[in-house]
């Protein structure tokens, strides 16, 4: 029994002062993979190691991570206030590492914990605008490394503020938590920011209580799948009369299954405000079926190297292409529910939408329209549509020509789209097919 016990004793005194050295190697190694994981899911990023002195109980180290495009880049520069050379501005991360499977060291510095792994960490972060001075950021990266390679890292950022070109931006207490899974690709997050505000000469926006989370996978096509929801409390304009907008809700999940990709997003917004109305709530359900992955990632690239100014036609040049493969590979548009609900009455939609897989060299605009099967869901209160015929008396002939008809205190429009074939409340619609392809 007593052999027994010093045998135990003995494996803990290994566990407890030789692993921190074998450890450390290993927590060393697995931040530099997770760095270099982090710098080819951006593009944006070229990570290099400025040195790592390994002790054997707390190791610390820097890594230069190059800025060179995107709006991190942006951002990072713009709260420095530097002036940006010809060389890409760099983002300094300092950190010391406190390793074992029991990290005792951690122990004797903020939000230290001994929760096995490789390691418990804390990183500070500076930016260098390219001309040698750096720029302390505020805030402090909280991470531990897991024994399978798992990084799960917590930015916190105390209040505080930060003004330029006369503008002033000002934060709540932030947290944000990111969990990198290097084995297979996965993104874990969930963050909760107190509030956040902009004041200008322009306007005063104040947003409360932001919060959001998800967990994304590489699709393989260029963009992440996986469930991502979000909220916040009221967005408040301070200069205007209108009341705050909000609560503001979204709910949405995908995947990808043999290449295609579905989709499903709920929004509501609450409050919203409608010019002469009122207030509305906004409830919207959407889902997307069997959308080609591929198309929709060449789509997705498109849109990405377009210049953010560049005007609707341009847009439309660069992704029709990719577009006319999109759909011609078949998919399914289902809006689920499109509700406004005013005080005066609701206005309601449902829309269905399912294309069929086309051939690539028979493709042409007119003909998906004709082989689609879609259906239109459309309902408005009464009141509404008297004060629509007070504003536009042409809102009358539309009820004339019976594409609304009253149902006791609503008026609706039924349209289904089969075959070809186009009908509107039971009546057949000619459809126009001379429009170029």
């Amino acid at each position: 029994m007593k052999k027994g016990l010093v045998a135990l004793l003995v494996v803990l005194a290994l566990l407890i002062f030789v692993s921190p050295a074998i450890i450390g190697r290993l927590a060393e190694k697995s931040m530099d993979e997770q760095l270099e994981w982090a710098a080819t899911e951006s593009g944006e990023l070229v990570v290099r190691s400025e040195g790592f002195d390994r002790g054997w109980f707390s190791s610390e180290g820097r890594h230069r991570i190059e800025l060179r495009a995107g709006r991190l880049r942006d951002v990072l520069v713009a709260y420095s206030n530097a002036e940006v050379s010809g060389h890409p501005p760099a983002l300094f991360i300092d950190t010391r590492i406190d390793h074992g499977l029991i990290p005792l060291t951690s122990m004797a510095r903020e939000r230290g914990s001994l929760v096995p792994g490789l390691g418990s960490a804390v990183s500070t972060l500076s930016l260098e605008s390219g001309g040698g001075d750096a720029v302390p950021l505020p805030g402090t990266v909280y991470s531990s490394l897991g024994l399978t390679g798992d990084l799960r890292s917590n930015y916190i950022l105390d209040a505080g503020s930060f003004t330029q070109d006369g503008a002033t931006a000002e934060w709540g207490q932030v947290d944000i938590g990111v969990t990198t899974r290097p084995a297979s690709g996965n993104v874990a997050f969930d963050a909760s920011i107190a509030s956040f505000s902009v004041r200008s000469m322009a306007d005063n926006v104040h947003i409360d209580n932001i919060v959001f989370g998800g967990e994304q996978r590489a699709s393989g096509f260029g963009f992440r799948v996986g469930p991502l929801k979000g909220s916040i409390d009221n967005i408040r304009f301070e200069s205007s009369a209108t009341p705050a907008v909000g609560p503001i809700v979204i709910d949405s999940t995908s995947s990808v299954d043999d290449g295609r990709v579905s989709a499903r997003t709920s929004l509501r917004v609450d409050n919203l405000p409608v010019e002469t109305l009122g207030t509305a709530n906004v409830s919207l359900q959407l889902r997307l079926t069997g959308a080609d992955g591929r198309a929709l990632g060449d789509i997705k690239r498109a849109l990405g190297q377009i210049h953010p100014e560049a005007g609707p036609d341009t847009v439309m040049l660069a992704v029709e292409p990719d577009a006319r493969r999109l759909v011609g590979a078949g998919l399914e548009l289902h809006i689920d529910e499109a509700l406004l609900t005013l005080p005066e009455g609701d206005i309601a939609a449902e829309l269905h939408w399912a294309v069929p897989r086309t051939d690539v060299s028979d493709f042409g605009w007119p003909g998906v329209l004709l082989a689609a099967d879609a259906s239109l869901d459309f309902r408005i209160a009464e009141t509404l549509v008297q004060i629509a015929m007070a504003a536009n008396p042409e809102v009358g002939g539309i009820i004339g020509m019976g594409y609304l008809r009253r149902n006791g205190d609503i008026y609706e429009l039924r349209a289904e789209l089969e075959g070809g074939l186009l009908t509107i409340n039971g009546a057949p619609l000619p459809l126009p097919f001379n429009a170029p392809e």
